[in-house]
């Protein structure tokens, strides 16, 4: 396990030198909606019963309405920690707070880049990037990018794709 003298994992998900670029504050606005449409849901199919049966369906509710304040929290979180760089030879993603991840593609296993919207996202005006390489188990992942951004990626990291496996 890699890290410092001491045990701790010390800076190895943050790279010397390497610039970070975060998701948009868009992402954390689009899951917030999604949570809230999640939340009114789950209020009313629990106060229905309160109201016509027994009352102690508003503990239900009540747990409902504390899990979104507990959910418009941790979004916030989630959305800071996500971030990407780009270097000379290779893409770094990074995201999570708890559990972190850091992961590293080079260009030249990548094979097609993705670009994906839903119809949240295309409310909030992001798009998420997905990039598949050579090995599934090295896809990678960059959630909540501004339309223009998303495109300028998609056509950066496609070309410099196919100019690292053209020089291989």
């Amino acid at each position: 396990m890699a890290g410092t003298t001491d045990g701790s994992l010390g800076d190895v998900f943050d790279a010397d030198g390497v610039v970070w670029t975060p998701v948009s504050q868009r992402l954390a606005s689009a899951r917030r909606a999604w949570l809230g449409l999640e939340t009114v849901v789950g209020a009313v199919v629990l106060a229905i019963p309160a109201v016509l049966w027994t009352p102690w369906f508003w503990i239900g509710v009540a747990a409902v309405v504390a899990a979104f304040f507990w959910g418009w929290w941790l979004v916030g979180r989630q959305v800071r920690a996500w971030g990407y760089a780009e270097r000379a030879d290779d893409l770094l993603i990074r995201h999570g707070v708890m559990f972190r991840e850091l992961v590293v593609v080079p260009y030249g296993r990548m094979q097609f880049v993705d670009v994906q919207a839903g119809p949240v996202d295309q409310l909030f005006g992001v798009a998420h990037i997905q990039l598949h390489t050579a090995s599934a188990g090295t896809d990678a992942r960059i959630p909540g990018l501004i339309a223009a951004e998303a495109s300028r990626l998609r056509d950066r990291l496609a070309s410099r794709g196919e100019a690292r496996l053209a020089g291989l």
